[in-house]
């Protein structure tokens, strides 16, 4: 079993950033994936940005391409979601997912489907 823990949710104000973070525990693979979804009010959880662990693939949503960052901290087992340039349509709950069999390099890492663990999620509001 894996657990997922996602902190630095608030409030901020257009334009400015967040780091999400998405701490592991208990037992994982070294070959899995892992990425960001999120969901907005009245709207159905979509893809943000996967991390492949098996390589280097880590594609974004067209919708933040550019503004957010995925990143790792292997020490601490830790994700990261870097957002800058926030926008009032980027409020939504946003969720930590892994899973310990896929390969990014070979399925679509943008099915939530696809993923076996998640967080209970931490709320992002950016205002106007």
């Amino acid at each position: 079993q894996v657990q997922l823990v996602e902190s630095g949710g608030g409030l901020v104000q257009a334009g400015g950033s967040l780091r999400l973070s998405c701490a592991a525990s208990g037992r994982t693979y070294s070959t899995y994936a892992m990425a960001w979804f999120r969901q907005a009010p009245g709207k159905e959880r979509e893809f943000v940005v996967a991390l492949n662990l098996s390589g280097s693939q880590t594609p974004y949503a067209d919708s933040v391409k550019g503004r957010f960052t995925i990143s790792r901290d292997n020490v601490k087992s830790t994700i990261y979601l870097q957002m800058n340039s926030l926008k009032p349509e980027d409020t939504a709950v946003y969720y930590c997912a892994a899973s310990p069999h896929l390969d990014c390099r070979s399925y679509a890492c943008n099915d939530d489907g696809r993923y076996d663990y998640w967080g209970q999620g931490t709320q992002v509001t950016v205002s106007s």
